[in-house]
């Protein structure tokens, strides 16, 4: 799920955290009910819930379980709704907390 690269003798793996791009209306959420086949519904880090579709690129290749951080494209003509982009792993989310940038979110 993210770039990792190969680490020499000694060393920790280090890998690249993908952001939601604001510009492009994608956001982080929380994944707090899964509704049955490619449904969800999230938190997302405004305090709104929506309902979320898991897109074709992530069926049956990323399993998305509750309590999973996803990045989230919000619909530009159905604002209540919005697509997955992207799971993290929990390490990355533990990175991403760190760093602050997932204020906003009932973790």
């Amino acid at each position: 799920m993210a770039d990792v690269k190969k680490p020499a003798d000694g060393e920790q793996p280090t890998f690249r955290i993908v952001l939601p791009r604001k510009h492009e209306n994608e956001m982080f959420a929380i994944v707090i009910k899964l509704n049955g086949t490619d449904q969800v519904k999230a938190i997302f880090q405004d305090g709104v819930e929506r309902g979320c579709r898991i897109t074709g690129k992530l069926k049956k290749k990323v399993w998305i379980r509750e309590g999973d951080l996803i990045i989230a494209k919000i619909w530009d003509f159905q604002p209540s709704k919005a697509d997955i982009v992207w799971r993290y792993l929990e390490p990355q989310k533990n990175v991403l907390y760190r760093k602050g940038l997932l204020t906003g979110l009932p973790l």
